[in-house]
Parts: C-alpha cells; sequence; structure tokens
C-alpha cells in the first residue's frame, strides 16, 4: 500500500539516462554512494557504465528526440572528459 505522500516515478528513457550517468559518477568517486554515504572509485565499474551509454546512443540512433539526443550527448561527453581526468 502507498501513502499519498509518496510520488510515483514515470519510468522514461531520461530517466534511464540519468540513473547509468549517476552509477558512472558514483564508480568514479566524484559523488557518494547514496545507500552507505561512502565515497568510492572503481575504474572499471565507471567504464562500463559510460560504454553503457554509448551502447545506448548507438542502439536508439534514429529513434531519439531532439531533447533526448541533446541529454544523452550533454551527459556523455560530460561523463567521458571526468573519467580522462581521474588520477
Amino acid at each position: 500500500m502507498s501513502s499519498n505522500n509518496e510520488q510515483k516515478l514515470e519510468a522514461s528513457f531520461s530517466l534511464l539516462i540519468m540513473s547509468i550517468a549517476s552509477n558512472a559518477m558514483m564508480a568514479m568517486g566524484l559523488t557518494p554512494d547514496p545507500q552507505t554515504g561512502k565515497t568510492e572509485s572503481d575504474r572499471n565499474m565507471a567504464r562500463f557504465n559510460i560504454d553503457l551509454l554509448s551502447v545506448l546512443k548507438e542502439k536508439t540512433k534514429g529513434n531519439l528526440t531532439p531533447d533526448e539526443i541533446g541529454l544523452l550527448d550533454h551527459i556523455l561527453q560530460d561523463l567521458q572528459m571526468k573519467f580522462v581526468q581521474l588520477k
């Protein structure tokens, strides 16, 4: 049973992209894990999540709205730059 205060999350392509991007940011140690509060770095997991976004970009080519394309391109470029700058 859900209360009136709970918000229903609606699945969308943008939410999927943001979720994967959030996982990449956590794996790069740039944001803490919301469950543990710890900040940890896992380059392999970060690379996996960035690659996953690249696969989504390639496989959805021609099927996205201009806003979805812009969001995916922006997030992918930002994550790739952050990954390259990791020490």
